[in-house]
């Protein structure tokens, strides 16, 4: 063991029952992240409710009300091991009404695993205009997850079973809308499997011959294999940035018994080490960090791409929520904003859009609503020329610069300072309308206000 393995953030994502759980269930199953006992307790419970080919899916699917209705709801976490990474996984729900968690999953990740179904007609379902496959794979690059793989799943279902034409034919659609957003083809791996029957995911399967394996261009090096184990040991690994102040999103808050409140969010930027005073923005409190765990196991310094848990000091849980920032309180602490300048696209929305309208904006882990006040300029979407000052309004496929200003306190920070808290999509009508990156802020004056004994 020696060395400690790298840490990589992996998110799922695809269209509903593309097979995401079922995918990740057997792959942790396969690489030892959970026992054969557990397993065979989860296939006596499938089959009693008449599901025996969800066993795997409910290695992630834990929550009740996910296992009644099949559905993956809240974001899940688990790690395994690769020859090269440990690898944490977030399985992100892929139905329509979920697309807020999917999208806190995927704000916390380096890499991102599409799954795409090959089985007759879901395929077409999740690659129409209204399916998920499109609007993943687009807020995955929004978000910032530049590195893309995708398992064309359920070769199993295909006719005839382990079909080639049926993967070519897949794999011909989904670059041409890969490529429209903005991945680059060349990069990204295509992996035929299927994760129900476990087929490709360790080893190569002899049922697909036919598969030449996947090669992939990046800028150290090209790799190649076939399985998508082997996918996963050629990640290109993160750049993270130690050096900068400290950012960590929340992703949720919990009050645990005999220790107190312990928010849980990823470190963007910075390091987070017990002892250090946190400001927390827009909640507008400070408090220190009594201790760090990951994974249950206790840490004496958090990096950049850590998920973890902090317990801290005489800050109530009611207090904070998801969305809000903690920096350290000695450097640069985050500060909520007035407003924010945006260079924004407008991808799909039926009508028009003038200053005052008011979508969701999701950025790093908050969802808030944030008004349109100004329509700055419109540029070019290509060459990011200015074409008119002031416009009088937007239509989809429409770049512009706007001024926005959140409806409700927000922490957010410009894209140059801070990547990950400068990236947003706006939704509206349950569908992703446009997507952006902030220029600049426009930051509240700040007093962080003690923390009162809890």
């Amino acid at each position: 063991m020696g060395k400690e393995r790298m840490h990589i953030n992996l998110t799922v994502i695809g269209h509903v029952d593309s097979g995401k759980s079922t995918t990740t269930g057997h792959l942790v199953y396969k690489c030892g992240g959970v026992d054969p006992r557990t397993i065979e307790k989860y296939e006596k419970a499938a089959a009693q409710m008449g599901k025996a080919s969800f066993k795997y899916a409910w290695i992630l699917d834990k929550l009740k009300a996910e296992r009644e209705r099949g559905i993956t709801i809240d974001i899940s976490l688990l790690k395994f091991n690769t020859l090269k990474y440990t690898i944490t996984i977030i399985d992100a729900p892929g139905h329509r009404d979920f697309i807020k968690n999917m999208i806190t999953g995927t704000s916390q990740a380096d890499v991102a695993l599409l799954v795409v179904s090959a089985a007759k007609g879901e395929f077409e379902a999740g690659i129409s205009r209204n399916g998920q496959t499109r609007e993943h794979a687009l807020l995955a690059y929004t978000l910032g997850v530049k590195q893309l793989i995708i398992c064309v799943n359920k070769m199993d279902a295909t006719d005839p079973p382990y079909s080639q034409t049926r993967f070519d034919e897949v794999v011909k659609n989904v670059t041409i809308f890969i490529r429209k957003i903005g991945f680059d083809p060349s990069s990204v791996p295509f992996v035929p499997i299927s994760g129900w029957s476990g087929e490709n995911l360790i080893a190569p399967s002899q049922k697909m011959a036919w598969f030449k394996g996947w090669k992939v261009k990046s800028k150290q090096n090209i790799a190649s294999g076939k399985s998508l184990l082997e996918v996963l040991d050629a990640i290109s690994p993160p750049v993270h940035t130690a050096s900068k102040p400290l950012r960590l999103p929340l992703q949720d808050v919990y009050k645990i018994g005999g220790v107190g409140t312990v928010p849980v969010g990823k470190v963007v930027t910075g390091v987070l080490k017990p002892g250090m005073v946190l400001t927390f923005s827009p909640a507008k409190l400070t408090g220190e960090v009594k201790s760090i765990e990951m994974h249950h196991q206790g840490l004496q310094t958090a990096l950049p791409g850590h998920n973890v848990g902090f317990n801290i000091r005489s800050v109530s849980s009611k207090s904070l929520r998801r969305g809000d920032v903690a920096g350290n309180a000695q450097q640069d602490p985050p500060s909520e904003v007035n407003s924010f300048v945006a260079q924004v696209i407008i991808l799909n929305h039926p009508g028009k859009i003038q200053a005052g309208y008011s979508p969701v904006l999701d950025c790093h882990t908050a969802h808030v609503s944030c008004r349109f006040s100004e329509l700055l300029e419109k540029l070019d979407r290509r060459s990011g020329k200015k074409l008119e000052d002031r416009p009088q309004l937007l239509r989809s496929g429409d770049a512009a610069t706007v001024k926005l200003v959140p409806i409700r306190p927000m922490c957010v920070e410009s894209f140059f300072q801070y990547p990950p808290l400068g990236r947003f999509a706006c939704r509206d009508m349950k569908q992703t309308v446009a997507v952006g990156v902030i220029k600049s802020v426009a930051k509240a004056d700040q007093n962080p206000k003690k923390a009162q004994k809890v």
